[in-house]
């Protein structure tokens, strides 16, 4: 059996003396070029070994993204262990839970925001070592320092190379429903992945190392870890980092990435700012007119940080089709991927020049994507499938079955394009016995500018109910102009579906939801059964109402 080797090792020979890892302080940039980054990695990898933990024992990595995070990536790597990646968002009693669950032997350290909130489901008992402080962040007052640490140990000398079995990582699902699983992902899962790039580059990478990634979704979520930090490893180039939240944008126009990934919530906020400045009846004009169109276009791809973008992605959650078409329009043609984290996020692709409203493409190099007949859910299967769910035969066993992997998305295929209809476990019944389907409905919702995020509900209830939370352009119009907007749309809306289907009422409801609320998973997902928790028992008082629009 042959070995694999980690592919950063290619080009901390070829580009020694190349910039690789950027990270911003204000106007700063520091940079580490690829050879820097390798002897750091080496220390650290050297510094592992020393603790003796057992061979391929896990190291938890918790912390925004930065450059320390790759380092640490890497040394585990070197060193012959296994990662697990944990949010930073994480509260002390999950991180505690998931610490224990994945028999985590030591752990990193960084950028974390509440660090007071997290503290005490930290361990003492393992080995610590806590990333160099980053302003705007808490301050993790456990472990050992990361320059300390790492500088009492000269840099590894041998290259690891490992077995296709070998265990890469333990990725913990973000989880909209339930305690998260860990999905146990081997070297074998992790080189297939290649062949994706190899095969169809549809966010065009560089294979010669004419490669800016910039890094911001979180690093312990798969899609960022594969199109992003293993790519770059791949095929070479610098890898950027955001600052923070506000200095995101900023940050973003300094690099003006080659590749740029992004879900489509993020996609949606780039899109409200420019209409905040440039209402769209004036984008409308500017962009029939010839060389001001181009004029325009440029000027937007500039202040979006995409002026030398040859690939952008999509994926994570579902994206309007009127969002992708008002990106093309400005010259910013998008790519949808669909896949999750039990597939290394890679199942089906849409490239940017096809147009197929509402699908997300083909099967990717090396999958194979089905339709269950009975209960119309995805299967798909690939090289790049998850082994299972570590330590949970039955949760693994329910998903993987034959060879196929059970995604808990419904779908169809048309001519080999995929089409997801909705969640399994998202589909509810109302009070009438009617099976309503959340995707679809919501989906019609999505082009309206003046809507953020929206959820429809009706557990129980005589008709399905949508909750909505205005956009910023939503919020700077009156009441009663939001008002008549939202009535005029449902009315539309409620024109093209079965009687059982209609919404009865829309919510304009108080607070955003988000991540800090757990109403958001990290990656931006709604949770669905947080949702119903918490404005469950005030949903038939608003379908009561004789008002259609109604505010919480």
């Amino acid at each position: 059996m042959s070995e694999i080797d980690l592919p950063f090792y290619k080009w901390e020979k070829a580009t020694p003396n190349s910039p690789f890892l950027r990270q911003p302080f204000g106007d700063k940039w520091e940079e580490y070029t690829w050879a820097e980054t390798g002897q750091m990695a080496r220390k650290m990898a050297t510094g592992l070994k020393s603790l003796n933990l057992a061979p391929k024992s896990h190291i938890a990595i918790i912390s925004k993204n930065c450059r320390e995070w790759i380092i640490a990536d890497l040394a585990i790597m070197m060193a012959g262990y296994v990662s697990v990646p944990l949010y930073p968002t994480l509260k002390a009693d999950s991180v505690k839970e998931l610490l224990e669950i994945g028999d985590v032997s030591a752990a990193f350290l960084g950028k974390i925001e509440d660090w007071n909130g997290m503290k005490a489901g930290i361990s003492t008992n393992i080995p610590l070592i806590k990333f160099p402080h980053y302003d705007g962040n808490g301050k993790v007052d456990i472990g050992e320092d990361w320059n300390g640490f790492m500088n009492r140990f000269e840099p590894m000398t041998s290259e690891t190379s490992f077995a296709s079995e070998d265990i890469w990582t333990i990725i913990f699902t973000s989880g909209t429903t339930g305690t998260p699983k860990g999905v146990v992902l081997d070297y074998g899962n992790l080189d297939s992945t290649k062949i994706v790039v190899q095969e169809r580059n549809v966010i065009n990478i560089s294979t010669t190392g004419d490669n800016h990634f910039f890094s911001f979704l979180p690093l312990n979520h798969i899609a960022e870890r594969v199109v992003v930090e293993q790519n770059a490893f791949q095929y070479g180039g610098t890898l950027s980092f955001s600052e923070s939240l506000a200095r995101f944008a900023k940050n973003l126009q300094d690099v003006q990435p080659t590749c740029f990934f992004a879900v489509p919530r993020i996609w949606t906020k780039f899109q409200l700012g420019v209409l905040a400045k440039m209402p769209q009846k004036k984008l409308n004009t500017l962009l029939k007119i010839p060389i001001i169109s181009g004029i325009v276009k440029k000027k937007l791809r500039q202040g979006l940080g995409m002026s030398r973008v040859r690939g952008t992605l999509t994926g994570a959650a579902a994206i309007p089709e009127s969002l992708k078409q008002w990106y093309r329009r400005i010259g910013i043609p998008m790519v949808e991927g669909y896949g999750m984290t039990e597939n290394c996020a890679l199942a089906t692709s849409l490239p940017s020049d096809e147009i197929k409203p509402g699908s997300v493409g083909r099967a990717l190099p090396a999958a194979e994507v089905k339709i269950d007949p009975d209960t119309n859910e995805i299967l798909m299967r690939a090289p790049y499938v998850m082994r299972g769910y570590y330590k949970d035969p039955v949760k693994t066993a329910e998903v993987l079955k034959d060879g196929w992997l059970h995604t808990g998305d419904e779908g169809r295929l048309e001519d080999g394009y995929l089409f997801i209809t909705g969640r399994v476990k998202d589909t509810f019944k109302t009070e009438k016995g009617q099976f309503i389907v959340p995707g679809p409905i919501e989906r019609k919702f999505e082009s309206c500018d003046e809507i953020e995020q929206i959820c429809i509900v009706g557990l129980g209830c005589p008709q399905p109910l949508a909750l909505v939370v205005p956009s910023e352009i939503g919020l700077a119009k009156s009441k009663e102009a939001l008002k008549a907007i939202y009535d005029k749309l449902l009315k539309e809306i409620n024109a093209d579906l079965p009687s059982y289907k209609k919404v009865s009422t829309v919510v304009v409801v108080k607070d955003v939801w988000d991540v800090g609320n757990n109403l958001l998973t990290p990656t931006l997902k709604v949770k669905r059964n947080k949702i119903n928790d918490r404005y469950n028992n005030l949903l038939n008082g608003w379908h009561n109402n004789k008002e259609a629009i109604v505010w919480e």
